[in-house]
């Protein structure tokens, strides 16, 4: 329980509109700018969904490799890619995104009803994605939707073996209709059933935010926060940014009597190399 806490910031995501959240982050600029805040505010491992020039989600490989060159740059946060991309996205755009040499990279452990969409992740592309990870020298973040998914990341690890960097480090995505609800006894059956000697992070969208921010605080897990999982920051107020998000977050942390991890300690921490 006297371990740091690691705080992730996914600012933008693939669903929400620019017209509507008028502070998400959706050109390279405004991207660093929220990054380089939110570092300060205590982030540690930034989680990247890119847009084109019409602010609409893509995977295209050039802006992705421009996207990581200058996070590293100008900051010095664990750049974590989003091989999900948008529920549109093909397996095959999804698998290059390890091209862009990030630090890190989201691998959802299996298909989930997305509110009224689709979240297509069979076993052949989650398989093969986590031995692409494995040759390309990307550490995993396991992302989890509903125990099956648990399921499945034992498969994984008992087929292929140990992810790079030799950390097992999962993200419980709570609050998404169709996926775990945003609650304690969920979140405690979650992390039961988790591998022995896993990390965790815990996401609460939309209203599950707070409940799954102190409930994971109080397990013994980590936090990712970001506009990608909440638009409002309390009943009827907008978020104002992402920053303020991840300093509520880092004060969660600090009177659980857990701040911030540091990104240098992160990196340790997660198996990511220096």
């Amino acid at each position: 329980m006297s371990t740091p806490t690691v705080i992730t910031v996914a600012p933008t995501g693939a669903e929400a509109e620019k017209t509507a959240a008028p502070a998400l982050p959706v050109t390279l600029d405004e991207l660093l700018t929220c990054a380089k805040s939110c570092e300060r505010a205590g982030a540690s491992v930034i989680h990247v969904h890119i847009r084109d020039a019409m602010s609409r989600p893509t995977l295209d490989p050039a802006r992705l490799k421009d996207t990581v060159s200058a996070l590293r740059a100008e900051t010095s946060l664990i750049v974590q890619l989003s091989t999900g991309g948008a529920v549109t996205d093909p397996y095959a755009a999804r698998l290059r995104v390890l091209e862009a040499g990030p630090d890190a990279c989201s691998l959802t452990c299996g298909t989930v009803n997305f509110g009224d969409d689709v979240f297509l992740n069979p076993w052949p592309f989650v398989s093969d994605l986590y031995q692409a990870t494995q040759r390309c020298g990307v550490v995993p973040e396991f992302e989890l939707f509903d125990l099956g998914h648990i399921a499945t990341l034992h498969r994984l690890l008992d087929r292929h073996g140990p992810p790079y960097g030799g950390r097992i480090h999962c993200d419980l995505v709570m609050g998404v209709p169709g996926g775990f609800p945003g609650d304690l006894p969920t979140l405690a059956a979650a992390v039961a059933a988790l591998p022995e000697h896993a990390t965790w992070s815990a996401t609460g969208t939309g209203r599950t935010t707070l409940p799954v921010m102190f409930a994971a605080l109080a397990a013994g897990g980590h936090l990712r926060v970001g506009m990608e999982d909440t638009l409002t920051y309390t009943r009827g107020r907008p978020v104002r940014d992402n920053t303020e998000l991840v300093r509520r977050a880092a004060q969660a942390a600090t009177l659980a009597g857990r701040p911030p991890m540091a990104p240098p300690e992160a990196r340790a921490f997660l198996g990511i190399p220096g």
